[in-house]
């Protein structure tokens, strides 16, 4: 099994814990399922921003701890300030060293739109999402059926939540790409081996219809990666390594996307 197959089998037991602790009677009873969730797609359109979806990782199966002291309020915070279009909040314990708390911390602090970063199998977990104060979910073509998926994404609007694809190939692209999501990410990363390429995003682009908002996931760190991204239709950047290895993730992003801006000639 390559390390998606390993998490998403891992996930399986975790649920059933999960169901087994929480009904879904009570994540109902959450705040935030009377609250109208904050547009992913509008946020990553806005003119006046960037892009940028910074994401909070405290650590992950290819690198192992990449931040393990960083404040979720200080951090997301931070990265609003800066200009980011959308927060990322890994809340996968097991492999990344997040939870829930994470993200219902970054939304009391924040109104931007914000993805509950995952490995969605069952429709308890987008129930778990929504009482969390998500605005958006990711659901991965490399660990779900496309009836699964199809399922799962119908049950997300039902609540309010918009939905982000993530595919790694043209098959997974051509095999889930429907109507039903309103974003469809590529993730540059190979999962066999952790190899990073940009070359993903650009061979996979043409292949994507305007209709969706392209989001470019995985190995960017540089404002130049993006200006050439975004020639290719792209209009969203899931960043989260590039901020969150420093130790100050939130001034690396808003130095990041102070090298976005355009310089004006004296």
């Amino acid at each position: 099994m390559n390390i998606l197959e390993q998490i998403a089998a891992h996930k399986v037991t975790e649920v059933a814990d999960r169901k087994s602790i929480v009904p879904v009677k009570l994540l109902e009873r959450s705040i935030y399922f009377e609250t109208q969730p904050v547009s992913f797609k509008k946020y990553l359109q806005r003119p006046d921003l960037n892009g940028i979806i910074a994401e909070f990782k405290r650590k992950s199966p290819s690198l192992g701890v990449i931040n393990a002291h960083a404040s979720v309020e200080k951090t997301t915070i931070g990265y609003m300030q800066a200009g980011a279009s959308a927060l990322s909040v890994l809340t996968d314990q097991h492999f990344f060293g997040g939870k829930n708390e994470d993200l219902t911390i970054a939304r009391k602090f924040n109104f931007c739109p914000i993805l509950r970063k995952d490995f969605i199998i069952d429709e308890y977990q987008i129930v778990e999402a929504k009482s969390i104060g998500a605005d958006v979910i990711l659901l991965i073509a490399g660990i779900l059926e496309t009836p699964k998926l199809n399922q799962l994404a119908a049950f997300a609007r039902s609540l309010g939540l918009e939905i982000l694809l993530e595919v790694h190939d043209r098959e997974e692209l051509e095999r889930t790409m429907s109507d039903a999501v309103d974003a469809i990410g590529v993730n540059n990363r190979n999962l066999k081996d952790f190899s990073v390429s940009i070359e993903t995003s650009k061979e996979l682009a043409a292949l994507i219809p305007d209709s969706f908002i392209k989001v470019s996931e995985s190995g960017i760190g540089k404002p130049e990666t993006i200006q050439e991204l975004r020639q290719y239709g792209f209009r969203g950047f899931l960043m989260g390594e590039a901020f969150m290895k420093t130790s100050r993730p939130e001034k690396a992003c808003a130095d990041f996307i102070q090298a976005l801006q355009p310089t004006t000639a004296v």
